[in-house]
């Protein structure tokens, strides 16, 4: 693949709804063309300690954050035409469907691309697992920032242009 956009979603809380950031990276003939990232006022607004603990974000950084449909007005011309790629993309797509659900907006039946699934078929039982920093590592991608939404959308760019 030589045009995709990456996108990864951090959430507050359980609600797939509740995405509190996304980073975006969008991908044109083989080279990083451009890179997004917003904090977003969750839906639910709340946050429970288990996210807290995987990403560090907090009610007080997305306080004063825009609602979904707004940071979804900058995104959407930035991916129009491109597949999207994401790292266990279930989660992610399931977080875009069920946030455009929320807020009354119309899904246009994005076409995802999982690199999870990509590297369980590449490289089998050569990892010890496949989680994102590890799979990252195997391609060549030094993940420092885990669970920062666009470090992870960088990642999951670098995977699919290796492994996709």
């Amino acid at each position: 693949m030589k045009d995709f956009a990456a996108i990864d979603f951090e959430t507050a809380n359980e609600c797939r709804t509740s995405v509190c950031a996304v980073g975006v990276v969008v991908v044109r003939n083989g080279e990083v063309a451009e890179k997004f990232y917003s904090l977003i006022r969750p839906e639910p607004d709340y946050y429970r300690w288990f996210c807290m603990e995987v990403h560090g974000l907090c009610d007080d950084d997305t306080r004063d954050a825009p609602l979904f449909p707004e940071v979804w007005k900058q995104i959407e011309p930035l991916i129009e035409g491109l597949p999207l790629v994401a790292h266990n993309a279930r989660f992610d797509e399931g977080c875009l469907r069920e946030v455009h659900r929320a807020y009354g907006m119309d899904y246009p039946e994005y076409k995802f691309y999982d690199t999870l699934q990509a590297s369980r078929r590449t490289f089998g039982n050569m990892l010890p697992n496949h989680q994102l920093q590890t799979v990252a590592l195997a391609c060549g991608y030094d993940l420092t920032a885990h669970h920062h939404a666009l470090a992870d959308a960088e990642a999951a760019a670098a995977i699919a242009l290796k492994i996709l």
